[in-house]
């Protein structure tokens, strides 16, 4: 899709993966503030496509790859599912279908987490790339959702150029991202 200048849409896939919230017991909130967020992170033309479904692992897995591969979606971020409980298999679903795994942004949420609750360490956030995609779990908190995304996305715009993903420019007063001198346009 292009928007009336001319510039391919980048089409970024919010999955919140939640039993409550897909049944009707409560509003999603999750996808919502990332979608927030991302309207204040990026000034390039981009276009949300959204899902809310129950933690089944299954199912997960399906969303992500019609997200990946139907959807034509270059970067999805996932809210939910990446705890401890029994019911969180969003990040054993996103192994299951990712190609590589980016340890390092699990790692990175966690430790700017730690700087608010104690219990971060119980987090499972983690990353992959699918095909051109690159694949982000968050957690289900709207205000966690904001510190993870604050730590990570920064290399997120990049990491996408790395796998040819859409292009991706960021409002620098809000999250500035970091491209080597060579991969600026």
């Amino acid at each position: 899709m292009k928007d009336c200048i001319g510039k391919a849409r980048a089409r970024i896939g919010i999955l919140t993966v939640s039993d409550r919230a897909s049944s009707g017991v409560y509003e999603d909130k999750g996808g919502p503030a990332i979608c927030d967020w991302l309207t204040r992170a990026l000034a390039s033309p981009w276009e949300p496509v959204a899902r809310v479904i129950p933690d089944e692992q299954e199912l997960i897995g399906t969303t992500l790859i019609d997200l990946v591969d139907a959807e034509g979606c270059s970067l999805v971020v996932t809210t939910g599912g990446t705890g401890p409980a029994l019911r969180d298999v969003t990040p054993e679903a996103t192994e299951a279908v990712c190609t590589k795994m980016l340890p390092g942004f699990g790692e990175l949420m966690r430790t700017a987490s730690l700087k608010f609750v104690p219990t971060a360490i119980l987090s499972r956030q983690t990353a992959g790339i699918r095909g051109k995609c690159l694949i982000v779990n968050l957690p289900g908190k709207p205000s966690a959702i904001d510190d993870c995304l604050q730590a990570v996305f920064p290399a997120i715009p990049y990491c996408i150029d790395l796998i040819e993903g859409a292009w991706l420019e960021t409002n620098d007063e809000f999250c500035k991202a970091f491209r080597p001198a060579h991969a600026k346009k």
